[in-house]
């Protein structure tokens, strides 16, 4: 990071925007956020310090920044609001910026020029005293404390070289996993890192993670379809935090470099030829080879790989369940709705057996997006300081929504999304990157989201989250839940508001219900699953689908077409 100017000339334009990232981090910013991308409208980074927003444009550069970057800056420092632009030039500024620069100054604007001799000399505070450093992790708490311990232990185990931790989101299993790898590099100082996940978004999101366990003069490297990586960055950075994807096609033509840890995030994507091309390459898990350390909030797989095979039984394993029951997670009132049931056409079937599909096609009435709504606006008076994530179909209705919920001005609400097969319905980098950043400071306090947050993705603590997506996926949707489980001082709960017209849902509120209420270990805590009907509490619908749901784990997990749907004689009315 920073290490000398020819380093810095060196670099990419993605590392030095980065390693300025990092930097910011280090120095003592908060809500640091890289928003640099096609279109980015002058801004590279924005970070808040001391109650203000701070707007860096960063230019890597083989020639000095001149006028015209000057008035781009404030111009992007306008758009977003900030208060304190900087420009961040490698090469330094010609005489026409510098003139300007002095111009402003006199105006009482503060724009900040700094050059490669200043990121050095920020830089070398760091190396020299460490302990300067400001983003450092917490303390680990006492369940974290154990994995930890359980994964360092088993770097160090003779007899085996892998572990696996299974831990809910929101536990900190990332937090888990760089803390036993600081940990283990200082036994050995020199153990190089190589972190794979599936995605780019996780791959940056990993670095970033790791960065408070990082010394100053750790050297990172993203390795992905994005970026240029040279043999050399390869061969000798302390970690590299890479797509699996990038990675596997890399080692199928070339020798693999050398690695003492390999991590894998989300492990339970392992099993797929791309991750057995880096698990052959480098002998992983093997007593010769790297160490392999798996992470999953889900382990759950719909075909016959078993995670073990390449990871071991878990060193450590957490549930949702046990991490509300224990109360390592944030106490969840969940509501599940049953208003869009039509109990007069369920009064009038007739049968032994159902399918699921069936089911939903008769007896769900699926339009009902303002009383969502409403009942969003109930919740948001509950909350303290509420921050919500609506959770959408399509992008027409996280759209909508956003609509919706802007009309009747309890909150700002914005539509979030990847991107859609029309150009109309595209989302790019920047744009999602601003929404998150307005999320972040709370300038945006509701997010409808339509395939994101699924998985991996980490979020500011939400206190609300709202149901409108059907899945069948029981991975994805304790990923979903998973987004608002995490602990914060001022968050006493948080609220579940699940509109889907799914039946399989209900079997799943059962069998949640249920768990949370059985064995002797249960502490007393307010978790609790409620059926509402009218917007009130209704233990006739409980009680209902109980007689009705048997098997709630079989029908949980059930196919569209399985007759495992057990209809009782009578119905609710």
């Amino acid at each position: 990071m920073f290490e000398s100017e020819l380093v810095i000339a060196r670099q990419t334009w993605q590392s030095f925007e980065r390693d300025l990232s990092r930097l910011l981090t280090y120095d003592g910013f908060e809500n640091v956020r890289l928003v640099g991308q096609t279109n980015d409208h002058g801004a590279d980074v924005v970070a808040m310090r001391y109650g203000k927003k701070w707007l860096f444009q960063a230019k890597h550069w083989g020639k000095p920044v001149g006028l015209s970057v000057v008035t781009e800056t404030l111009k992007a420092a306008k758009e977003y609001g900030a208060e304190v632009p900087v420009i961040v030039a490698s090469s330094g500024f010609d005489a026409s910026a510098k003139a300007k620069h002095k111009e402003l100054l006199d105006e009482g604007i503060r724009l900040q020029l700094w050059d490669s001799a200043d990121l050095v000399k920020k830089a070398k505070k760091l190396f020299d005293d460490p302990a300067l450093a400001k983003s450092k992790p917490r303390p680990l708490r006492e369940y974290q404390k154990h994995a930890v311990e359980s994964i360092v232990g088993a770097y160090f185990d003779e007899d085996d070289n892998r572990a696996l931790a299974v831990m809910a989101t929101g536990l900190g299993k990332t937090y888990v996993a760089a803390e036993s790898i600081r940990r283990i590099r200082v036994i050995q100082p020199n153990a190089r890192v190589l972190v794979c996940a599936h995605t780019n978004d996780l791959v940056y999101q990993l670095e970033r993670a790791f960065w408070p366990f990082l010394q100053p003069r750790d050297t990172t490297v993203v390795f992905n379809s994005n970026e240029t990586v040279t043999e050399d960055q390869l061969n000798n950075a302390d970690f590299v935090f890479a797509c699996v994807d990038s990675m596997a096609n890399y080692l199928s033509k070339r020798a693999a470099p050398e690695f003492d840890i390999l991590l894998v995030d989300e492990c339970h994507h392992v099993g797929a030829k791309r991750y057995d091309i880096v698990f052959d390459a480098l002998d992983a898990g093997s007593l010769n080879g790297a160490f392999a350390l798996g992470l999953s909030a889900t382990p759950w797989r719909a075909d016959e790989i078993d995670i073990r095979e390449y990871f071991g039984d878990p060193r450590v394993s957490i549930d949702m369940v046990q991490g509300l029951k224990q109360g390592f997670l944030a106490n969840v009132d969940y509501r599940m709705f049953s208003d869009n049931i039509d109990w007069d056409m369920l009064a009038n079937l007739q049968g032994k057996s159902f399918s699921p599909k069936q089911i939903n096609r008769t007896l769900f009435i699926n339009e009902w997006d303002d009383a969502v709504v409403y009942r969003l606006k109930e919740a948001w008076r509950e909350q303290p300081r509420p921050r919500a994530i609506v959770f959408c179909g399509t992008i027409d209705h996280a759209q909508t929504m956003r609509d919706k919920i802007n009309q009747l001005g309890f909150c700002r609400a914005e539509a979030l999304y990847s991107g859609g097969g029309r150009p109309s319905e595209s989302m790019n980098q920047y744009q999602r990157n601003r929404i998150l950043g307005d999320f972040a400071n709370g300038d945006i306090a509701c997010l409808c989201v339509v395939d994101i947050f699924n998985e991996g993705i980490d979020v500011p603590d939400v206190n609300i989250i709202v149901f409108q997506r059907v899945t069948h996926s029981r991975r994805i949707f304790i990923q979903q839940l998973g987004r608002g489980l995490r602990i914060s001082e001022d968050k006493d709960k948080v609220i579940v508001l699940d509109f889907v017209s799914d039946i399989r849902r209900f079997a799943a509120g059962i069998e949640l219900k249920d768990k949370l209420e059985e064995g002797p270990n249960r502490i007393s805590l307010p978790n609790k699953v409620t059926f509402m009907r009218i917007g009130e509490e209704d233990a006739a619908v409980e009680s209902f689908l109980r007689e009705w749901l048997e098997d709630v784990v079989a029908i949980e997990e059930a196919d569209e077409d399985a007759s495992v749907l057990k209809f009782p004689p009578s119905a609710v009315h």
